[in-house]
Order: structure tokens, then sequence, then C-alpha cells
């Protein structure tokens, strides 16, 4: 689960991580009633979308304008926060099409000396979180990671003991902060370390990472994602959740107990397994195909749950076939061909569907299929299914 840079700083400001002082607007009037509060003669106006690259991202309805401006007056905040609110912002990781802006916020200035990227990832290898530093604050790490990766530096650390103290001197040293600064820095990077383990976040990153003139360390930007297994520890979380940042077909999905991610081909995906599905998708690929959605129902789908999936299957008007690729291991295959039988005549299916079945029972379901009278494109394996289906799609 994403929350916007607004929540995440109110998270950091909790756990004592310095931030600047902000305020959020969902109106012109309250951008300029903010910069009022804030008592500077200047601030950020910062469109608040769950995207990257927002200061060099564009509206979709005024190119002229960006994602993040600074202003001088009241005024100034409240013309631009008019500009963005209601508008879509489009950057390099939200489409052509964009994501509406709800709301800004608005941030007081800063005396920026030096910008730092700092973040924190689990590593999977390791079994443990990373802390991860670089001098290229302000750039977008994927490509300081492709570009020049001897600048990233980084610090595994135990998930109850936090970060030692030296690790984070060590990380100081590298960074070649100033003696004022490291003490502020060993702070800072052991509160984020502890507030990462306890919020259960499967991602925490600060870019960039400011040194002030006055030797000081402030979040100028916060991004934060949390492991949505553990979100039941974490109501007040779950709170924090903006069903309008997310694609709505996803939300559905997720109410139905279903695994859905939105893609951007033709051929619509049924399968049981998370691995099976990417296998699927792998092959579908191979053969010269695009598809739509990851989509796994689980080991233990009913019949409402695969009428839902083929639902939200052909609710994208992008799919022109669906490939159905079930493993009877748990769940037997007689099981899912009633399923697929039933749910393909109450939803009435206009595009082609191609369905194989493996394992438990599966002669069985091959012969429901045949048997039920509905226009099915049957296939052997996943290979012969998968050619089927791109075929099907052309």
């Amino acid at each position: 689960m994403k929350i916007h840079e607004y929540q995440a700083k109110q998270l950091l400001r909790e756990a004592d991580v310095a931030v600047p002082e902000s305020c959020v607007a969902r109106s012109a009037d309250e951008a300029a009633a903010a910069f009022e509060s804030l008592g500077g003669s200047l601030a950020v106006v910062k469109a608040q979308i769950h995207a990257g690259g927002r200061g060099k991202g564009t509206l979709r309805e005024n190119t002229e304008q960006h994602g993040v401006q600074l202003v001088h007056s009241g005024q100034e905040a409240a013309d631009v926060a008019g500009a963005l609110l209601g508008s879509h912002l489009i950057t390099v990781q939200t489409g052509a099409k964009g994501q509406k802006i709800n709301q800004v916020l608005i941030e007081a200035g800063c005396d920026i000396a030096r910008e730092l990227y700092l973040g924190i990832v689990v590593d999977r290898s390791l079994a443990r979180p990373v802390l991860m530093v670089s001098s290229a604050g302000g750039m977008n790490i994927e490509t300081v990671a492709a570009e020049t990766p001897e600048l990233i530096y980084r610090e595994a650390f135990d998930r109850d003991a936090g970060l030692d103290a030296y690790q984070a001197r060590k990380l100081a040293a590298v960074l070649e902060l100033a003696p004022g600064s490291v003490r502020s820095a060993v702070q800072f990077m052991q509160r984020l370390c502890r507030l990462f383990v306890a919020q259960d976040c499967s991602l925490v990153e600060i870019n960039p990472l400011v040194v002030t003139a006055n030797d000081d360390l402030i979040a100028l930007d916060a991004k934060m994602s949390f492991d949505d297994n553990a979100l039941f520890r974490h109501k007040d979380l779950q709170e924090l959740r903006d069903l309008a940042e997310e694609e709505p077909t996803e939300v559905r999905a997720g109410d139905a107990g279903l695994n859905y991610v939105k893609l951007e081909g033709n051929i619509g995906c049924l399968v049981n397994g998370a691995g099976l599905a990417m296998s699927t998708m792998d092959l579908i690929k191979l053969h010269g195909g695009e598809p739509a959605n990851f989509l796994d129902v689980g080991g233990g789908a009913n019949v409402e749950q695969v009428t839902e999936a083929f639902n939200i299957l052909l609710a994208d008007a992008d799919v022109k076939a669906v490939l159905v690729n079930i493993f009877g291991g748990i769940m037997r295959c007689t099981t899912i061909a009633s399923a697929v039988v039933e749910a393909y005549k109450s939803v009435g299916f206009n595009v082609p569907l191609v369905v194989r079945l493996e394992g438990t029972e599966v002669d069985e379901g091959r012969n429901i299929l045949a048997e039920s009278g509905v226009d099915i494109i049957t296939a052997v394996d996943l290979t012969d299914a998968a050619q089927k289906v791109v075929a099907a799609a052309r």
C-alpha cells in the first residue's frame, strides 16, 4: 500500500525525523491560507499523487505547469494550486493519462546546501532490511544505479536491533558529511530504520535528503509503501489508503479476494498460482502476444470468484481474448471446469476463450468443457494454449 508524501511526512514527524513545516490544501483559498500560516517569503506547492517524477511532470491540460513549483506569496500559491487541483499530472510513472491531483502540499522553503539520497528496502537475498545512501540526491535513483552504481552505499541491519551507530557513522563518512552533521545523521538514520520496521514498510525513500547551511538534515521529500500482508497490525495505516490513486479494477479484484494487476496488452489471463501466472505471461509474450493483466485466483477459487474474475477481465476494453490456465492441485480440474462453464454462461463472453487444464481429475474436467455446449477453445498444454490465444486475439 502506498501513501501520499504529506502522510509519509506526518509519520516521520511522529518518529522525530526532521521534515519541513507544511500544510495540505484542497482548494486555492486553502493554499493561500497555508502560505500565510507558514510565515515565510518562499514556499513550494507540490502535487500529491502516488507517482515519482512530479517535479519534471507536466499537466495533461497545460504542459506549461509542473507538479512542483516555487511560490513567493499567498496569491501565487493560490494561482498555482488552482491550476494543479483537478488536473492530471503526467510523469514517467503515470503513463499518458496522468493522475488526477486532489490535494497539494504547501511546504516552507528550505536553505539547501547539499542534496543526498536515502532509502530503505528489504533485501530478500539477505532476508534483512537494507539502508542505502548516495551523494546523488535529487536524481532518479534507478539512473544512478545503472550509470554510476559506485555512488550507492548499502548497510544491512537487524530488524530487532536496528541500525548500529557505527553503521550510520560509516555511511555519514562516505557521504562526506561535515563533523557538525554526523550526530544528526546518525539519529536521522536510526530513527528512520526503526520506523521502517515498526510500521512494516516495504519502502522508505527520502529523495532528496537535504543538508542545510546549518549542517542539519531534513527530509525534503518522502515516499513510503507498506507490506499489505502486515496491514492487519496497523489499523491506523489502513485509514491512509487513497482509493482514488489506485486502479479501480485492482481494488475490485482485491475486494473479491483476487490478486490482479492491470497491464497494457490485449490477452486477459486467469490463472491459479502466482508462479504459473508469470509463466503464462512469459509464454504469451514468447509467442508474440501481450498479456493484459496478471490475475491469480488462488488455489481455492469458487464459482463466484471465477465469475467476478471474468467480469473484471471483460470490463477491460483492450482485451481481445482470454486464457484460463489452471493446474489442479488443491483445486480439482472438475471444479474449475464447472465454474468456468457456469461463469461463461452468466457473464456472456464476446471474445474468444481458451482453456488449458492440467492436474487432478483433468480428463473429467476436459469432458465437462467438451460437453458444455459453450464456445470454448481447449488446449492440451501451455505452449498450445499460448499459441491459440495469441492467434485468437489477432
